[in-house]
């Protein structure tokens, strides 16, 4: 089925890893300011779509999502979510979500120095301009958690990271601060949740829009192996001061491989990644899975 043959809804926008719908004149939702998200098994990396899809990604990534959703809802965090009633074509996959002013910008939130932030501390003892302590090395914790904002790039284009003075700028000093500080709200409950099962949240990334009230909400997919850094508590420390790359259970495994010599990929080179062999494939798949599992406490079954 193409992106443009779902009953009852019209295609509107695919994504890199999401299709989006509005409701077809005449559908039960018509009339309605709400959409489709679907979320497809596409996998992104460094900007660019990768192929192949990794098997049920869409599945794991929804119903984690929704998991966060409810466990954030109970600490008076809105959401985006109307309905998980969908056609059956995307089941598991498609959430009918309320149709929001999307703030034009990735809220990212960092516990732990590593990947981008980590180079600039190496060259300037910085993440974001914000100033750190010395001796920090690739997965230290850090003093307290940053909010380290990005533009969001079009498809095929490059996510910018940006100041928070720049942020200020962009959207106004009022919506910047609330973005700030629901960010770090969220991530500091969602890392002392993870904690619980075993789980270290280094660091992640929210989207938020405005609904008609100008009440700012939770948006987009949430604390999930793609918009999030997941490592296992066991041997983090170790790991740092043996100056290892941290195990994960998300999409970094995706991106090691494609960093290394095996995928024959320059990252910094305009070319299209390589496909994505077999075995990193299912490995991803098995990451992805073993996440939902230890964050959720139960399988997920299909």
């Amino acid at each position: 089925m193409s992106a443009s043959e779902l009953l009852g809804w019209q295609h509107l926008h695919s994504g890199k890893v999401r299709d989006l719908y509005q409701p077809a004149p005449g559908s039960e939702w018509d009339g309605q300011n709400v959409l489709l998200m679907v979320a497809t098994d596409r996998i992104s990396a460094y900007d660019h779509a990768l192929s192949p899809g990794i098997p049920d990604k869409g599945i794991i990534l929804t119903q984690l999502s929704l998991w966060w959703f409810e466990q954030l809802a109970a600490q008076g965090i809105g959401n985006h979510v109307v309905s998980t009633e969908v056609p059956q074509e995307v089941a598991g996959r498609g959430v009918v979500v309320r149709r929001l002013e999307m703030v034009e910008a990735e809220a990212i939130v960092r516990g732990y120095l590593t990947g981008s932030g980590l180079a600039e501390y190496r060259e300037f003892g910085t993440v974001h301009q914000i100033p750190l302590p010395g001796g920090l090395t690739d997965g230290s914790k850090l003093p307290e958690p940053i909010f380290t904002p990005s533009t969001k790039a079009e498809q095929g284009l490059h996510d910018e990271n940006i100041s928070f003075a720049k942020l200020e700028v962009a959207l106004g000093a009022e919506l910047a601060d609330r973005v700030r500080e629901a960010s770090l709200r969220i991530y500091r409950f969602a890392a002392e949740r993870a904690a619980q099962t075993g789980i270290i949240l280094a660091d992640t990334k929210f989207e938020f829009g405005l609904d008609a009230a100008g009440e700012l909400v939770l948006a987009d997919e949430v604390l999930t192996p793609d918009s999030s850094r997941f490592w296992p508590a066991e041997g983090w420390e170790q790991h740092v001061r043996q100056g290892k790359v941290q195990p994960s259970f998300d999409k970094q495994y995706v991106r090691n491989w494609l960093t290394s010599p095996d995928s024959g990929w320059n990252k910094d080179d305009d070319a299209a990644p390589p496909p994505l062999p077999e075995q990193i494939v299912t490995a991803t798949r098995d990451r992805y899975l073993d996440a939902y599992r230890r964050l959720t406490g139960s399988a997920l079954s299909f």
